[in-house]
C-alpha cells in the first residue's frame, strides 16, 4: 500500500480541484492549449532541475512509495507527473479566484470594433 503514497497524493490534487472546474467554471480544461503552454513552461525548468540534482547525487527517492516505474533519467513516473499535476491545480486554482473576485479581468484592454488601418491614417 505504501508504493500508492506519492500517486494517492497526485490524485488527491486533482480530485480535490475538480470542482473548481465543473461547479465554478474556470474554464481551464476548454483552454487546453493554454493550459499546456502553462504546464510546459512552468513545469519543464523543475523538471530539468529534478534530473540534474538526483544525477549529482544531491538527493533521490523512496521507491518504496511509488509505483515502481522509472523514466529515463532515473526519476518515478510520479515525479514527472508532479510537474503537470501541480501547474494544473494552480491555475484552476487561479481562474477560480479571479472568477469569484474579479480580480484581473479588467486589467486587459478592450478590444478595438474599429477595423485598424495599416496606412497609419489619423
Amino acid at each position: 500500500m505504501r508504493e500508492l503514497a506519492y500517486a494517492a497524493m497526485l490524485a488527491f490534487v486533482l480530485v480535490v480541484t475538480l470542482p473548481l472546474e465543473l461547479l465554478l467554471g474556470a474554464r481551464v480544461y476548454a483552454r487546453w492549449r493554454r493550459l499546456a503552454l502553462t504546464v510546459l513552461c512552468a513545469g519543464t525548468p523543475f523538471l530539468v532541475w529534478d534530473l540534474l540534482a538526483t544525477a549529482a547525487g544531491h538527493w533521490s527517492f523512496d521507491l518504496t512509495q511509488t509505483l515502481g516505474v522509472v523514466v529515463p533519467g532515473d526519476l518515478p513516473l510520479e515525479e514527472v507527473l508532479f510537474f503537470v499535476v501541480i501547474p494544473i491545480a494552480s491555475v484552476l486554482t487561479l481562474e477560480s479566484v479571479r472568477r469569484l473576485t474579479g480580480w484581473g479581468m479588467d486589467d486587459a484592454p478592450a478590444p478595438s470594433t474599429t477595423p485598424s488601418s495599416s496606412r497609419g491614417e489619423r
